[in-house]
């Protein structure tokens, strides 16, 4: 072990203020996550450094477990929430370590409870060893370091300098790490974020919905660029996932420093309706889902030899509600069962907490942090015997200087991009805002929502459009995209418009590359859309923006009864008959996409320009008119009813 000292306490303080982070809203405060134990202390003994802590009061959810660990450089113990002590066994010696307890119950973890640093022996407790494990997921292509994202630079400096610190260190993804990316990947096929990877010394990576933005040729290719494995356990026709020279396999067992690690990766278990269906097939046969598969792959890792086996899982945690974590990451632990431990994704939200006895950790979106999750292993036994996690964040890493060679390719790709995407398409009154928890455009009317759909509706002559919410990706102008140009104006500085809007800012607001479609929607079939729209609110991408029509919900009804009432924008009643409108949406949601099925009425469907061009067009009609498009006011077209 090493002396942790002043980082150790430092960690404390953004761990604490991490925890807050993923506190849902409490109904009168009747839930939290737990406050940290007192009156830590702790003593050398021959088996290990034995740790003495005061109960932390009662929470709710109760404490189920608390953690025992001296920072990453340990092995850290998890006991029973009725303990009081706990050893530790020795890593590494002679050393000062700072022992710290955590108490952790379903909503998460709480912040440390630290100790004096103590002496610890020459010689490490026999038989155990420690393995960190470095993850993260939803990466979509941040590359460059913006605001919020910490850059591909940077993470593979932390990475190196975190595997020196502990010999057994993996680095792991758990999906998305393309698609949905700013231009800087996106405009090049994707490849600079694997490139990126690459240099990054990811080995592991789990498949995301958004590896299938594109047809299964272009996965394909992105796994032959790919110095890292691919693992689909749940995916049937796996053979379609094979390269010219990779494969995805449904199990990867890798040596980790005289300790054997075992990965499975779990895709979203909505995948056929997440992406355009036809980029899953290959002639007859088609990239399915089937949950039933992944209990073997665990035993299978198991068979060839895993001591530890790291499920990763593309499957994400909501909300903390009424006591309970909630999500599809949450629901879908009976089927790791037999995993050590569990990373989520998909929700771009930060979680961890103990479940079932394993460590279920999730980081948000775009490379914002990453978790660091330790684990000890009797490696008599091949158990387990504890996990402590914390996450590294953008601030952490301020003074953390980027790899240069990491730096050098992201600034070749830069270069490239600014000759292209540096023309200017219009002038906003201000920058069009997103962000929030939930994301806004996933929850409610926003102004972003209401220019893109009304300029959807208006070039198309329809009585109503309809987009989903996921599908902005940015605001605008980008805070992900940065032009060369410095004459433009830019947000920043205390500025307050109006800004100019280039073609790289719209392409980073809506990445994905889908077409207008127009076709006719009844009423009965609207209700239906937007009931589905709703259904997984406040969180999904399915959330739809509108324009020609209003409606109002109410997120507390069952999913199913949740829409209130639906009206034309001169309020009248939309009834749930058979009435025919004319709609503009996209070909995504036409072909089933996020849930929407047939909704859309496919056989009547007319597809035209890419909808990109659509935003474009309407932003250079006001700049050729010498007019600065006005950021939207809302105009209540949706309304939460609680």
């Amino acid at each position: 072990m090493k002396l942790w000292g002043r980082q150790a306490l430092s960690v404390v303080v953004v761990f604490i203020a991490l925890v807050a982070f993923v506190r849902a809203p409490a109904q009168a405060d009747a839930f939290s996550m737990p406050s940290a134990p007192t009156g830590v202390t702790a003593t050398a003994t021959p088996q290990g450094l034995k740790v003495t802590w005061q109960a932390s009061p009662p929470a709710s959810p109760p404490i189920s477990r608390y953690v025992v660990h001296a920072g990453p450089d340990s092995c850290p113990v998890t006991v029973s929430a009725t303990a009081t002590s706990a050893v530790m066994p020795y890593i590494k010696g002679p050393s000062s370590v700072v022992p710290m307890v955590q108490a952790v119950n379903d909503y998460g973890f709480s912040g440390n409870g630290v100790g004096a640093p103590v002496q610890v022996p020459v010689k490490a407790t026999p038989g155990f060893r420690n393995v960190q494990i470095l993850e993260f997921s939803d990466f979509h292509g941040a590359i460059e370091p913006t605001s919020t994202s910490i850059g591909a630079a940077v993470l593979a400096t932390a990475f190196a300098a975190d595997r020196k610190t502990v010999k057994s260190t993996v680095v792991v993804s758990a999906g998305d790490n393309i698609g949905g990316a700013p231009l800087i990947s996106s405009e090049f096929d994707e490849i600079p974020t694997i490139r990126a990877l690459n240099l990054m010394g990811v080995e592991v990576s789990a498949f995301g919905n958004h590896e299938f933005d594109r047809p299964l040729t272009h996965v394909r290719k992105m796994m032959d660029l790919s110095s890292f494995e691919w693992v689909g356990s749940d995916f049937k026709h796996l053979n379609l996932l094979a390269g010219d020279s990779s494969e995805a396999v449904s199990v990867v067992v890798k040596d980790a420093g005289r300790v054997k690690i075992g990965y499975i990766g779990v895709d979203t278990a909505d995948l056929a309706v997440r992406v355009m269906p036809t980029n899953l097939v290959d002639g007859r046969r088609t990239v399915t889902i089937d949950d039933s598969l992944v209990k073997a792959a665990i035993a299978e890792a198991r068979a060839q030899g895993a001591q530890i086996v790291v499920a990763l899982l593309h499957r994400g945690w909501n909300a903390n509600e009424n006591g309970v974590a909630t999500g599809p990451l949450l629901e879908s632990m009976p089927l790791v069962k037999g995993a050590d431990v569990v990373f989520g994704a998909d929700s771009h939200l930060q979680y961890a907490s103990i479940i079932g006895g394993k460590p279920v950790v999730q980081v948000p979106n775009s490379g914002q942090m990453y978790s660091r999750t330790v684990l000890c292993l009797d490696t008599t036994s091949n158990a387990v015997i504890g996990s402590s996690v914390d996450f590294v964040t953008k601030a952490m890493l301020a003074s953390t200087p980027g790899s240069p060679q990491v730096t050098e390719m992201v600034a070749q790709y830069k270069a490239q991009l600014g000759a292209r995407l540096d023309g200017k398409v219009g002038t906003v009154s201000g920058k069009f805002p997103r962000g929030g928890n939930p994301p806004v455009e996933r929850s409610g009317e926003t102004p972003m929502g209401d220019f893109a759909a009304d300029a959807l509706r208006v070039k198309y002559g329809t009585d109503f459009a309809i987009l989903v919410g996921g599908s902005f990706r940015d605001t605008m102008p980008s805070s992900a995209y940065s032009p060369a140009d410095t004459s433009l104006r830019r947000p920043g500085n205390g500025t307050s418009g109006p800004y100019d809007v280039t073609l790289g800012d719209a392409a980073a607001m809506f990445p994905f590359g889908n077409n207008v479609a127009t076709t006719t929607i009844t009423g009965e079939s609207l209700w239906l859309a937007l009931e589905n729209g709703v259904s997984k609110y406040p969180t999904d991408g399915r959330f739809p923006q509108i324009s020609g029509f209003r409606f109002a919900f109410d997120p507390n009804r069952p999913v199913g009864s949740r829409i209130i009432s639906v009206t034309k924008t001169d309020g009248t009643p939309i009834a749930r008959d058979g009435q025919a409108y004319s709609v503009a949406t996209v070909d995504f949601m036409v072909g089933g996409g996020d849930g929407y099925g047939t909704l859309f009425t496919p056989s009547k469907a007319i597809m035209h320009e890419p909808y990109l061009d659509t935003v474009i067009n309407a932003l250079k009609a006001d700049l050729a008119a010498g007019r600065v498009t006005l950021v939207p006011a809302a105009d209540g077209r949706i309304t939460r009813v609680s």
